[in-house]
């Protein structure tokens, strides 16, 4: 008789380690999984760090500006230059200003005052200085600004415009008006397009054929001429904010139309999948179909659309600005600030004015930065 032997070799068990990876991985949602891979992209964390920190200056907009932005000054001041040194040249680590002042000296030709530096009465920089009142959040009164000198002296680092105004300032506060009508503006578009464009593809038909011949109707209309013919019908006594709304209505009502003809266009591809048809076969209503299985699926190009979207909304508004289209005065905005340098004289002698131009190049490559990098982590393929 044989003696059978056991020769089954048992595993050892999996350390707790190696099962919580397993686990956690093989259940990683869809959004985790999307910023695992936005992670890996550089240029989409730098957009979306930028983005936070411009949706951060907007808000606390009064905190951070150093200078009152409506206090008028001497008009097209040069940007103010920061020093590390003290008048006797030792370097040290207070960063301070020299203000530009009249000296005795005169010039040899048409023997005016010349300017130069007041090294005998420099202005120290430093963090949370107190300066203009204001309020946090519109609620909580304050004085306390995020950097500026420490006598209370106004300071120039960008200049100031032809009413003596801080470029610096206005750029910052003018940041709230901006980005306002930039995200109303894709908010409207994006709910109404995404809206429109779900129930047109998913009806078919003569509603998705009527509503397309709208949709190229809008798309048809040459934008430019009639965003400046609809926006001079306001009187020019109209309040500000009348202004503001009229001219969020006017970019919302020409820009749905080109989202709502993707959206149809991921909607008829999706009407066609198995468990769409799936869903329609057990007898699932309509608005259960759109919301639960097509619309989750079209997120993720509208999620891309409204980050590209919103950079196409701040040139339009400072171009509109630019043109006196936009924003009124005593409100500020990038595109009402570009209006000083429409004479190519003030540009020449005072270049400092473009400076509003790099907020907006700032915001725009943020926003483009933060889009691309969506979109390769949504549809890395």
């Amino acid at each position: 008789m044989t003696d059978t032997t056991d020769t089954t070799t048992t595993l050892p068990p999996a350390s707790p380690s190696t099962t919580n990876a397993r686990f956690v991985h093989g259940n990683e949602g869809y959004f985790a999984l999307v910023w695992r891979r936005f992670r890996r992209s550089v240029m989409g964390m730098i957009g979306l760090v930028m983005v936070i920190g411009l949706l951060l200056m907007a808000l606390f907009a009064d905190f951070v500006a150093p200078v009152d932005p409506r206090a008028n000054g001497i008009g097209f001041a040069p940007p103010d230059h920061i020093s590390f040194f003290e008048p006797d040249g030792s370097f040290t680590f207070v960063p301070r200003i020299y203000p530009i002042v009249e000296t005795d000296e005169l010039d040899p030709v048409t023997f005016q005052p010349m300017n130069g530096p007041d090294l005998k009465n420099p202005h120290v920089l430093s963090l949370f200085v107190r300066g203009f009142d204001y309020k946090i959040l519109w609620l909580i009164p304050s004085n306390i600004h995020l950097f500026g000198s420490r006598d209370g002296a106004p300071i120039h680092l960008l200049g100031t415009d032809k009413f003596g105004r801080d470029i610096l300032s206005r750029g910052i506060v003018g940041s709230r008006i901006s980005l306002t009508i930039a995200l109303i503006v894709v908010f409207i578009t994006t709910t109404v397009g995404t809206t429109i464009g779900i129930t047109s593809g998913y009806m078919g038909g003569r509603i998705d054929a009527w509503v397309q011949r709208f949709v190229e109707l809008v798309l048809a209309f040459p934008q430019l001429p009639l965003y400046l013919a609809l926006t001079s019908l306001i009187p020019i006594t109209a309040p500000s904010n009348v202004f503001i709304a009229f001219v969020i209505g006017v970019m919302a009502a020409l820009g749905w139309a080109q989202l709502s003809r993707e959206v149809r266009g991921k909607t008829l591809a999706l009407a066609r999948v198995e468990y769409v048809r799936a869903a329609m076969a057990i007898g699932a209503g309509d608005g259960r179909i759109i919301f639960r299985h097509i619309l989750p699926n079209v997120m993720s190009h509208v999620i891309v659309g409204v980050t590209l979207a919103i950079p196409t909304i701040v040139l339009l508004e400072s171009f509109l600005g630019f043109l006196g289209f936009a924003v009124k005065p005593p409100l500020i905005s990038w595109g009402l600030m570009l209006q000083d340098t429409g004479a190519f004289s003030v540009i020449g002698s005072y270049p400092w004015i473009l400076s509003p131009v790099v907020f907006v190049l700032i915001t725009v490559f943020a926003f483009n930065a933060l889009g691309d990098g969506l979109r390769d982590a949504i549809d890395p393929y």
